[in-house]
C-alpha cells in the first residue's frame, strides 16, 4: 500500500499539522506491522517506512531559499498554485506507480487534488477527511463518484453534511501515548494551544481568562493579522501571555503543567487533536460543544461541554474546575488519561484503518 500526506512539510520536522501528524503515525505503524507501505513526501521527509519518493521537491515550507519561491515575481495568488501544482506531481507519480499495480490500496490525505486521478484508477483509493464537508465539499465528491473511492471520517458528526458518501469507516484520531505523559498535580493556569484564527476561538479564551480571574498561556501561530492585533495583543499581561509557536515534540510541557485546556472553537470541528493531548496527559478540556466535541469530552468527567458560543457558559464551567475539591479534580486527570487510554491511542487508530483496508479490498 502507500500513503500520500503534503509537499509542504517535510517528516517528522515542520509545524504542528494534523493531517501530516496523522499521515505519518498511520504510515509507521503499519509497517512496523510488517506492510509494505511507500510514503510520498518533499525532500528531507524521514520515516521509517519501506520506501520515500520525493519526486526530487524541495518542501514549499522553506520560503528563503527555494529554487522557485524565491522568484521575487511570485504573487500571493501564485503561490497557491504552486501549492497546488507540488501536490498534483506528487500524486501524478503515485497514480504512476498505481497503474503499473505495484500498490494494493491507496491512502490520501490531499484529497481535493487527488480526486481527477482517482476516479480513473483502478486500484481503491481511501481518503481520511480532516475538514468539515461544505455543501460546495459535497457537491464536488458527487461529481468526481467512483466505486474504487472511499471515505473514512474522523468523526461521527463530520459526516452530517453528507450521510450518502462512499463511506468506509468512522475513525478516531490517536496518538503516541509515550510523548504525552501523565501529570497529575499541575500549576494553576489555563491553556490555549492552536492556531491564533478566529475559528479556534483564542480571543474567546482571553476574555474567560479575565472575567475568571485565571491566568492563561497562550500557544500558537501566527501572531500577526488584524484578529491578532484586535484580540490578542491589547490583552497581553502578566497574567495573560503569549509563548510564542513550538515544535509539537514540546507541546506535551504546556498541556501537562495546565489546569484546563480551554477550546472555544467557533466552527464545527472535525475532530481537535488538541483535546485528545491535553487529556493524555491529565488536563481536563473545556470547549464548546460543536462539531466532534461530544464525540472527545465525557462531560463532567474528562472536562465541560459549554454551550456553543457562549461566554458565560464556558466562564462557569472554569469556575466549576477551580471550585472542585482537590480528590475530585485528581480524580478527573485520572479520568482524562483513562479515556483517553481506552479510545485515542495510534494502536487502535492503526487497527482501525488496518480493517477499513481489508474491508476495501475485499470489495475490489
Amino acid at each position: 500500500m502507500m500513503v500520500a500526506a503534503s509537499h509542504k512539510y517535510p517528516l517528522p520536522k515542520g509545524a504542528i499539522y494534523t493531517p501530516i501528524l496523522i499521515a505519518k503515525i498511520i504510515a509507521e505503524s503499519l509497517t512496523k506491522k510488517g506492510h509494505q507501505v511507500t510514503f510520498f513526501a518533499p525532500e528531507g521527509s524521514r520515516l521509517k517506512v519501506s520506501k520515500i519518493i520525493t519526486g526530487g521537491l524541495k518542501p514549499l515550507q522553506d520560503k528563503s531559499d527555494h529554487p522557485i519561491l524565491s522568484d521575487s515575481n511570485i504573487r500571493n495568488k501564485d503561490q497557491e498554485k504552486i501549492s497546488t501544482l507540488f501536490d498534483q506531481y506528487l500524486l501524478s507519480l503515485l497514480y504512476e506507480e498505481a497503474m503499473k499495480g505495484k500498490f494494493d490500496i491507496l491512502h490520501i490525505h490531499p484529497i481535493d487534488r487527488a480526486l481527477p486521478l482517482a476516479r480513473i484508477t483502478k486500484t481503491p483509493t481511501c481518503y481520511t477527511l480532516h475538514d468539515p464537508i461544505f455543501l460546495w465539499r459535497k457537491d464536488i465528491f458527487q461529481i468526481y463518484k467512483s466505486p474504487q473511492q472511499y471515505y473514512v471520517s474522523i468523526s461521527n458528526a463530520q459526516r452530517k453534511p453528507a450521510p450518502d458518501l462512499n463511506w468506509a469507516g468512522t475513525i478516531y484520531n490517536g496518538i503516541e501515548l509515550e510523548k504525552f505523559p501523565f501529570v497529575g498535580t499541575p500549576k494553576n493556569h489555563l491553556l490555549f494551544l492552536g492556531r491564533i484564527l478566529v475559528r479556534k476561538g483564542p480571543g474567546i479564551a482571553v476574555q474567560v481568562a479575565i472575567r475568571d480571574r485565571k491566568k492563561l498561556i497562550i500557544v500558537g501561530s501566527p501572531s500577526t493579522g488584524k484578529y491578532w492585533d484586535a484580540q490578542i495583543k491589547p490583552y497581553l499581561n502578566r497574567n495573560i501571555r503569549y509563548v510564542g509557536n513550538i515544535s509539537y515534540e514540546k507541546t506535551h510541557r504546556y498541556y501537562g503543567q495546565a489546569k484546563a485546556l480551554l477550546c472555544p472553537i467557533q466552527w464545527e470541528e472535525p475532530f481537535g487533536l488538541v483535546m485528545i493531548e491535553a487529556m493524555a496527559c491529565g488536563t481536563p478540556v473545556i470547549a464548546f460543544g460543536r462539531g466532534s466535541v461530544p464525540e472527545i469530552i465525557k462531560d463532567g468527567i474528562t472536562g465541560f461541554i459549554c454551550k456553543p458560543n457562549n461566554l458565560n457558559s464556558m466562564v462557569k464551567a472554569v469556575k466549576k474546575i477551580y471550585q472542585m475539591p482537590e480528590t475530585e479534580y485528581k480524580k478527573m486527570r485520572y479520568n482524562c488519561r483513562k479515556h483517553v487510554e481506552e479510545n485515542f491511542t495510534i494502536e487502535k487508530m492503526v487497527d482501525d484503518y488496518e480493517k477499513v483496508y481489508y474491508k476495501i479490498l475485499k470489495k475490489n
